[in-house]
């Protein structure tokens, strides 16, 4: 039994688009070793997004590519969660020149890959024998996404003052976007099925590094955004006018 192609769709914009965030590093990243650690970061997760993209295309078989997809497509019509698609910084609005903080960056990474191992870890053995061989490539790679993070967040949590207060104040801010993890949509849940001890393994592994990393754990309560909906923040048509633009500029080029 084929997975449904709106859910694999949704898995599909989730990597593309923090694949595009976590880029932005690429030539800025705090040192050498972090810039490239990103960079093949990015990698893992736009490699992820390809083979989503493409079996979308065989599970809708109406024509659509993988490029049609990532490039052709505007801001209502991507069902990534609205987590992946903030600045990389707690400054919310789009037009300020923040500095990127990579406190922000890891953080999301760390919560969005403690998610995602999980997923991974169900999905590889589900009917849809393509999306379980997807989940099995990507499950190793988000595995060693985990741990990268959650070793800085222990290094940020549990370091100075200056890397403490960031790291903090990280975590605060994004918490509440992952309630979106779990809010209720049929389309997930004709795949995942009831997805509480899901998000009891979760919250186990985030308390466990918040913990180590001397890091209080925020009420992560209030509004529960709908990027999965189509209903994105402010921030999303920025992030596709950067991707999208030389590919709009010249439709149809083989590159």
């Amino acid at each position: 039994m084929n997975a449904s192609p709106e859910f694999v769709l949704h898995l599909a914009d989730n990597a593309l688009i923090l694949g595009q965030r976590n880029a932005e590093w690429c030539g800025h990243g705090p040192i050498l070793e972090e810039d490239l650690a990103l960079a093949n970061n990015s990698l893992d997760l736009i490699g992820q997004a390809r083979l989503l993209y493409q079996h979308v295309t065989q599970l809708r078989d109406d024509g659509s590519t993988e490029d049609t997809l990532a490039y052709f497509r505007d801001q209502q019509d991507f069902l990534n969660f609205t987590l992946l698609e903030l600045p990389h910084t707690t400054a919310l609005a789009p037009s300020a020149r923040a500095e990127r903080d990579y406190a922000v960056t890891i953080a999301r990474n760390f919560l969005f890959s403690a998610y995602m191992s999980l997923v991974w870890e169900q999905l590889q053995s589900h009917a849809d024998s393509q999306l379980a061989a997807i989940a099995a490539k990507s499950l190793k790679e988000v595995r060693y996404h985990l741990q990268h993070a959650a070793d800085w967040l222990l290094r940020f949590g549990d370091g100075t003052e200056e890397s403490h207060q960031r790291a903090q104040a990280a975590i605060d801010f994004l918490m509440p976007y992952t309630q979106e993890f779990w809010s209720e949509w049929p389309v997930s849940q004709s795949v995942l099925g009831d997805t509480t001890a899901l998000q009891s393994a979760w919250q186990a592994t985030v308390d466990e590094v918040l913990t180590q990393a001397c890091l209080q754990l925020p009420a992560g309560t209030g509004h529960v955004t709908q990027g999965r909906h189509g209903v994105h923040s402010e921030h999303m048509s920025y992030l596709l006018a950067d991707m999208q633009s030389l590919a709009r500029q010249h439709p149809g080029t083989s590159w």
